[in-house]
């Protein structure tokens, strides 16, 4: 295999055990399919801890002037199953994986759980073989230009944390998601509406929950913020904030982003 896995270990700029190497490639799928071989499930747990050390460490010195809260969403922006699964993709990840047929036949080399669970299982890999610089070096190079967008996205971090943190300060309580799932287990497509003071102010579609939750949150926030700029009422009856506190207040929640969800 070790031939065939040379373009992936170019892309990582490393060299791994080999049976490591293996090992962090193999799919429960395929493990169950091959007669309960191990999985890389334990090397995921550990990469997922050496990933979110480079990771904090990265953003503590390299952010002084931000508060924990947005250290805290940064990392969470950096290290979520969708960011995780990009950087997979560029390192073409997903044609090395070994998967049982099931998970072939349904896509399972592009679903962003199994790519960024897998990346998280070579970057334990890489730790074991290597240790913790050679790893950190590694994981910075990957997510760099993540970590990079992190800190310049403000509010789109994490549009559900944003959209709660515009609504409070708005004093339209708490926004409430509803959310409907259609297809099969395999393929199954989720739509998603945020209801904020009993109005539906944003949908939003995805293959996960979560993705479509995330999709109707930003376009509630950017509709509840062009209103609140624009100085009109929440809803009949409803504290409007005064025009001074309706322009900072999103402003300032646009600034401290949210927490990936």
């Amino acid at each position: 295999m070790s031939a065939a896995v040379a373009p992936l270990l170019e892309k990582l700029g490393v060299h791994l055990d080999p049976e490591l190497l293996v090992l962090s490639l193999t799919h429960r799928s395929f493990a169950h399919e091959a007669g309960g071989i191990p999985t890389n499930e334990r090397l995921e747990f550990l990469g997922d801890t050496v990933l979110g050390l480079v990771v904090t460490e990265r953003l503590y010195r390299g952010q002084p002037d931000h508060p924990e809260g947005d250290l805290a969403r940064m990392r969470a922006a950096t290290v979520s199953q969708r960011a995780l699964a990009g950087v997979a993709r560029e390192l073409d990840l997903g044609r090395y994986i070994l998967l049982g047929k099931g998970e072939l036949a349904t896509g399972g080399r592009d679903k962003d759980s199994i790519l960024s669970d897998t990346l998280e299982a070579v970057i334990g890999a890489v730790y074991l073989t290597h240790g913790l610089e050679v790893s950190r070096e590694m994981v910075e190079r990957l997510v760099g230009a993540t970590l990079a967008r992190a800190t310049d996205l403000g509010a789109g971090l994490d549009w559900k944390t944003s959209l709660q943190e515009l609504v409070a300060a708005l004093g339209l309580g708490v926004p409430q998601y509803v959310v409907t799932g259609t297809g099969p287990d395999h393929a199954r497509t989720f739509a998603a509406q945020v209801v904020v003071a009993d109005e539906v102010c944003g949908t939003g579609t995805g293959t996960a929950k979560k993705i479509a939750e995330q999709e109707a949150a930003e376009a509630a926030y950017t509709a509840l913020l062009e209103r609140a700029r624009g100085g009109a009422s929440g809803r009949p009856g409803q504290r409007t904030a005064a025009p001074d506190e309706a322009a900072a207040a999103p402003d300032d929640v646009a600034r401290g982003g949210g927490a990936a969800s």
